[in-house]
């Protein structure tokens, strides 16, 4: 009888040759892999929440003696029994209240994240780069104050290059000053340099995962022909 070990291994290299068969065009082999890959994703993710969501925070917790968490357990499981309601045509209005709950709070954490999780941040990292009294012992003043403007120019004229203005009369085309759009193509450069470095990583890794599978795939016949 196989071994486990032996069958996953059996059974990966036959998914990995159906992936790998996308090289040849769509084709019945990779949808079967793709159907497999979403349906059993889908299954954990399924398992993942009911165990770790539904069953502790919205079940359990209305059978405790804590009536504040036993209020908020039942709001949210009355909520999301409002929400299914959008299935159905005739009761679609009924899931309105928890719809605009969750596109307010997504929208409030989507803003609070962008404003404390990515703009201040840069700002308080470019503001730094210029602390030359906190630099190491042995770094070069000069160098650490060439490395920050550089970044205070990326950072200056990529948030110019997104500047949205106002048309002078309705139905006009927007006109930017010249020295904004100067500096927005100076952005335009940065972006470029940006999005190609983050496509060269992707490509990097892309191509260390398919030489993995490849030595995956040529080790697996070797030794099943040993």
């Amino acid at each position: 009888m196989p071994s486990a070990d032996l069958i996953w291994m059996l059974v990966s290299f036959f998914l990995t040759i159906l992936v790998l068969s996308y090289i040849f065009g769509d084709n019945p082999l990779f949808r079967m892999a793709t159907y497999l890959f979403v349906g059993v994703a889908a299954g954990y993710i399924a398992v993942i929440i009911i165990e770790d969501v539904i069953v502790p925070r919205m079940i359990l917790p209305i059978f405790d003696r804590d009536l504040e968490q036993s209020g908020i357990a039942l709001l949210s499981l009355v909520m999301s029994a409002l929400l299914l309601t959008k299935l159905s045509p005739r009761y679609a209005w009924l899931g309105s209240l928890p719809m605009a709950y969750l596109v307010g709070a997504a929208a409030a954490i989507v803003i609070y994240g962008a404003l404390f999780g990515t703009l201040w941040p840069q700002i308080s990292a470019t503001v730094d780069l210029f602390a030359v009294k906190s630099l190491p012992a042995g770094s070069d003043p000069a160098l650490a104050l060439f490395s920050g403007g550089i970044v205070l120019i990326g950072t200056v004229t990529t948030l110019a290059y997104f500047h949205f203005g106002t048309p002078v009369k309705a139905g006009q085309p927007v006109e930017r000053s010249k020295w904004m759009g100067f500096f927005g193509r100076v952005g335009q450069v940065f972006i470029a340099i940006t999005l190609g470095s983050i496509f060269a990583g992707v490509f990097a890794s892309a191509l260390a995962a398919l030489i993995e599978r490849l030595s995956f795939l040529v080790s697996t016949v070797t030794n099943l022909l040993h």
